[in-house]
């Protein structure tokens, strides 16, 4: 064991900047786990994940039966879809999605039976009979991605190149962002699921060490996951580190726990580290030992709106209205709603939209939570650049964002920005700095489509 990894408990974190918001988490902490009924329709996104979205390969009118494939990956670095509910489809059509755009859409019509598909769910299956390539195979073919938020397809972070050998597996339980519960809940209840998870995925990629954090204002689930680790026999420690968010973000995740640095521009495998989420370790756990496919997942409803939150196991492509209804919220005008935590997540125009594999919270924010002062010129007082957990200077980006100089924004490392929101929470002039980060990010990326295409 690393001395680093131990002596990270007591220490000071060690990535630099960060915030310090209100955690906001106590009206949901205490809530259990419930399963969500399904919906009479659901509405499967083909993009799922990053990557290629998926391409189907049912037709309308078609019957399905619940956990089969609608949707096949398209290429590697995409996944598959699958219903969680037997039915009908009703139409392959647009749809509005999480992400702000309408995208394609398979729309299926519940027969409120819940028919597996035969064979679904099977007996346990003991995974340590599998090849590292046949647990990858496995968990492909089971839809699975990054539940943390981020939805990278989680074959492919388990598919290193060989010169690029992984040491240490991270199982990602920090779940920085305010008001999020979802994955602190999981590891009350299933702490076993997500630590058989975590093996299985470290067997897979060869790694000998799996680490355990979990930021220390989660201490019922610190001590169960180490009660259960040690109940399993596995010797992972479980490792309370100090409240700063963005501690989940994976590149700050490292340098706390290894005090190794991701370079520029590289990916954790870069300095022999993977990291995973809790819900995704128990997911794989499900597919492997169940041959249960991805098609639900814990979402955390809750809010200054919300009179009574809670998690809930909820079926993906489950229109969120259900959920706001379900909790006894009418949204009102000039109110907001927000996929995934505060920080990070995106505001929604239509509560059509559907829970998909990305969503980790829905939040409901009345009207009169929202009042914003209007921004300010740039003080030049240098907080912004205190804050970046990634070391570059916001205010200087925004400057050259507003003039489209992208050649600049490029060679001064926006393409590093992790869209935390640090910079524009701490700006005493609330500037909107990570709007303009995003929009310069994402105008780079289109010029680097065209120069490839073309």
């Amino acid at each position: 064991m690393e001395p680093g990894v131990m002596s990270a408990v007591n220490r000071t974190t060690y990535f630099r900047g960060g915030v310090h918001p209100g955690d906001r988490k106590a009206a949901s902490r205490g809530k259990s786990i419930v399963q969500f009924p399904a919906p009479g329709k659901v509405f499967l996104h083909l993009q799922q994940s990053l990557g290629a979205p998926a391409e189907p390969v049912v037709k309308p009118g078609e019957e399905v039966k619940k956990g089969q494939m609608v949707a096949r990956a398209r290429g590697f670095v995409s996944v598959p879809v699958h219903t969680p509910v037997s039915g009908r489809v009703e139409a392959i059509e647009i749809h509005p999605h999480p992400t702000g755009p309408e995208l394609p859409a398979i729309i299926i019509e519940s027969d409120q039976k819940e028919t597996w598909m035969e064979g679904l769910p099977h007996d346990e299956t003991d995974s340590k009979v599998c090849s590292e390539e046949e647990i990858r195979e496995r968990i492909r073919d089971a839809g699975i991605v990054g539940l943390g938020g981020a939805t990278f397809p989680t074959h492919v972070k388990l598919s290193p190149p060989k010169d690029k050998p992984i040491d240490t597996l991270i199982l990602n339980g920090c779940e920085c962002e305010p008001y999020l519960t979802a994955d602190e809940r999981l590891m009350i209840e299933e702490p076993e699921a997500v630590l058989r998870g975590a093996l299985i995925m470290a067997r897979a990629v060869g790694a000998k060490r799996v680490v355990v954090a979990i930021e220390a204002n989660k201490p019922e689930a610190v001590r169960v996951m180490r009660d259960a680790a040690n109940q399993l026999g596995l010797e992972f420690p479980v490792v309370p580190l100090r409240v700063r968010y963005p501690q989940g973000a994976e590149k700050q995740l490292i340098k706390t726990l290894l005090n190794r640095e991701v370079p520029s521009g590289g990916l954790p495998m870069d300095v022999a580290a993977l990291v995973q989420n809790v819900g995704t370790a128990a997911a794989v756990d499900r597919a492997l030992r169940a041959g249960v496919p991805l098609m639900e997942r814990v979402v955390t409803l809750t809010g200054p709106g919300v009179t009574a939150p809670r998690n809930l196991r909820t079926a993906v492509g489950t229109p969120i209205r259900l959920l706001l209804e379900a909790a006894g919220v009418e949204p009102e005008a000039g109110a907001k709603i927000v996929i995934g935590g505060p920080m990070m997540g995106i505001s929604q125009w239509s509560l059509d939209v559907p829970v998909t594999k990305s969503c980790s919270g829905v939040l409901y924010f009345p009207a009169r939570d929202l009042a914003l002062p209007e921004p300010g010129p740039c003080l030049r007082c240098g907080t912004c650049q205190r804050v970046c957990p990634m070391g570059l200077a916001p205010n200087r980006l925004n400057e050259l964002a507003e003039l489209d100089r992208f050649p600049e924004l490029e060679k001064e490392g926006v393409m590093d920005c992790i869209e935390c929101g640090s910079c524009a929470y701490a700006c005493p002039a609330r500037i909107r700095l990570v709007q303009a980060l995003k929009y310069a990010k994402a105008e780079i990326a289109k010029a680097r489509r065209r120069d490839q295409s073309g």
